[in-house]
């Protein structure tokens, strides 16, 4: 049976965690400060924190990305602003020029937050391709009039 992670038990758990996972103190350091084995920190750093450490290593992008959104919530802002200011003094081209550039930009972070999808679909039903390989098949079904008839309908109903 495995012996309980040290570390896990220790009462100052979450700052020794802090510690490794900031990386700025050496685990040798770590290890008399708070009365463990270096090898003890290196298993529990190794063990339990592997996700918190991939975690840690991705909080910089996610902050940028975060920072992005925020740019694109302000620019949306300013455009509504323009909008307002462009209808108070009856420009209409300024005030659909503005409500263009919100409607861009509503876009852009529905396609970050993957409620909206740019990839152009194809109706396989009216495909030349498809059409073809339903031809064949009904064809070589022909001899076999039952077979041929169960797979016309279920063609049918997948197409409608």
């Amino acid at each position: 049976m495995a012996r309980p992670c040290t570390v896990c038990g220790h009462p100052q758990r979450a700052e020794i965690d802090r510690l490794l996972l900031g990386g700025n103190v050496p685990v040798l350091s770590i290890a008399s400060e708070f009365g463990l084995h270096e090898r003890a920190l290196r298993r529990h750093r190794a063990a339990h924190l592997g996700k918190a450490m991939g975690l840690a290593a991705t909080a910089p992008t996610v902050a940028q990305g975060d920072a992005l959104l925020a740019q694109l919530a302000e620019l949306r802002a300013d455009a509504a602003a323009l909008q307002q200011r462009a209808e108070r003094v009856s420009d209409v081209r300024a005030a659909l020029l503005a409500i263009r550039e919100q409607a861009r930009l509503i876009e852009v972070l529905l396609q970050v937050a993957g409620e909206l999808q740019t990839a152009p679909t194809t109706n396989i039903i009216i495909a030349p391709q498809w059409v073809a390989v339903r031809t064949v098949v009904l064809q070589a079904l022909a001899p076999y009039a039952d077979a041929r008839q169960a797979v016309a309908e279920a063609l049918r109903e997948l197409e409608s």
